[in-house]
Formats: structure tokens, sequence, C-alpha cells
């Protein structure tokens, strides 16, 4: 029985009631699951008729339209909220006192506003008539803030010695931040960055408030809009619509997993040679062989 640095490695007693309870809340969870289908089922939701809606051309369209506009404000937001962080982070860490304090100052309140309130402020004082930028924009705002603060926790993660060597080299600190830190922040918080872009993805959905055609507005106009058998579908479009958010999120997830083991597998770095230094008859080192490394033509060499 082995313990972890956390906690103490259960005993047999405590394993046995552990199981139980994994048991027990199992079984509830369960009952409650069943409860609620129950439930549905006696209030007419799950009939056939419900769910039949979905084969009407018509709401196929609508709903299609509705992941459309949802990605395209998504796709946008994505983009804003990336080029938006990338300035603010770089801004924040400046030498230069009144663009880092403003910076801070941008960050610290955009993050303190609620994300729906700043939508819909930017909808109503600037983007009336343009409502998928205003969701954009909000969305990146708000977003490139958090993105801001992932990369600037990525950047100063580099060992400071990279920093320095780079400076000893003669790079300026415009090089220095474009070649050496931010590719290096941007490879050590990726998982960070792609779950604030599902993040993201979801928070589109505030796009109903403004009036945006997505999938939320046009799940509530579907839900709305359709009678069968005196009951409005709102169950059934409601595990549809969130069936579709779950599968867009999924893809964006498994794009994130899929990018992450490309960058682990790429060969970086320079091969290191073999020095050798042979020794004359009377102990004494004639000179230094290097073997091992790449010639221009991708031939071994060896130096003396």
């Amino acid at each position: 029985m082995s313990a972890s640095v956390l906690y103490d490695a259960p005993g047999p007693k405590a394993v046995v009631r552990n199981r139980v309870y994994a048991v027990v809340g199992s079984l509830v969870l369960l009952a409650l699951i069943a409860l609620a289908i129950v439930r549905l089922a006696n209030k007419g939701h799950l009939d056939y008729a419900m769910w039949d809606i979905f084969n009407y051309s018509g709401i196929r369209q609508n709903i299609a339209d509705a992941v459309l506009a949802t990605l395209k404000a998504f796709g946008l937001a994505a983009v804003g909220s990336l080029v938006l962080g990338v300035v603010l982070a770089v801004a924040r860490l400046s030498d230069h006192k009144p663009v880092r304090w403003a910076a801070t100052a941008f960050i610290e309140l955009f993050r303190s506003i609620p994300l729906l309130i700043t939508i819909y402020a930017v909808w109503i004082g600037f983007l009336t008539d343009y409502s998928m930028w205003a969701l954009a924009l909000g969305l990146s705002i708000y977003n490139g803030c958090v993105q801001a603060e992932v990369l600037r926790a990525g950047i100063n993660a580099v060992p400071r010695g990279q920093r320095e060597a780079a400076y000893a080299l003669g790079l300026s600190k415009t090089q220095v931040m474009a070649s050496v830190l931010m590719p290096q922040a941007v490879r050590a918080m990726l998982p960070t960055i792609i779950s604030q872009l599902v993040v993201t993805l979801k928070d589109t959905s505030l796009g109903f408030i403004i009036l945006y055609p997505e999938l939320l507005q046009t799940a509530r106009l579907i839900a709305s809009n359709t009678q069968v058998k005196g009951e409005y579908p709102y169950v059934s479009t409601i595990v549809v619509i969130g069936s579709i958010y779950v599968a867009m999120c999924l893809l964006l997830s498994a794009l994130a997993t899929w990018i992450e083991k490309r960058g682990r597998r790429a060969k970086t770095g320079i091969a290191m040679g073999t020095a050798v230094a042979p020794l004359t008859a009377d102990g004494s080192a004639s000179g230094l062989a290097v073997t091992g490394l790449d010639g221009p033509d991708g031939a071994s060499t060896t130096t003396n």
C-alpha cells in the first residue's frame, strides 16, 4: 500500500466504504434520471411527434443557418481575441509605464464587467444595425483580456536565461519577444488557450440578447412558434440544439489535442556531436575530433 503526497492511501475498510458510496450514488443518479424521463413522458414531451418536427426542411434549414451564424461569430471572436490578447500581453510587459498601466486598466476593467453587459453596450452604443459584429466585438474584448493573462503567464514562465542569452546575441526586445518568448509561451499555454476558445464558442449563445440569429435564438424561435398537440417542443429543441453545441465543442477540443500532439512530435533543436580528444604516444592530446555533426549535404563530418 502506497501513500500519495496529497492524501493517504485508503485502507481495506475505506475501500469498501468508498465502493458502497459509489454504488449508492450511482443508483440515486439513475433513479433521478428515470424519474425525469417518466415525468417528461407523462407530459407528452417524449412523443414521436415532438421530435418529428426536425424532419421538416424549413426547421432543418433554420438550424443550419443558425450553425453557420454561430460559427461566423465565433471565427471573428476567436481571431479578434487572440490578436487582442497578444497586443495586451505585450503591452502589459512593456518597459514604458503608461503603456503598461493602460493595458492593465483595460484588462482589469473588461474582466470585471459581465460579458452580457459588454455585448449589449457595444450593440446599443455603436453597432445597433450589425448584431454579428457587436457580438464578435464583445466576445473579442472579454476573451482577449483573458487570453492576454494566459499569454503573460506563459511568457513569464520561460526561463530567464533564454531571454538573457537572446539579448547577449544582440537581438532587440521585439525580436526576443517575437522569436524566443512568444512561441514558447503559446506552445506551453496552448491547452489553456484552446479551452478559452471553447468558452468563446459557447458564449456566442449570448447573442440572443441582441437578436442575433445564432443557435440559441433560433432554438427559442422554433420552440415558441411550433405547437404540437397543444404543447411547445421545448424539451426536444433543447436536446437537439444542446447536442449540436456539444458536438462543436468536442470537435474544437479534438483539434486542440491534435495540434498539441503535433507540437510534441516536432523535431526541434540541433543534435550535439561527440567530442573525442585523441592522445599521442606521450599521453598528450593531439587535437579535437568532433563527430556526429551533419555537413551541408547531410553527411556526417569529422574535424580535427
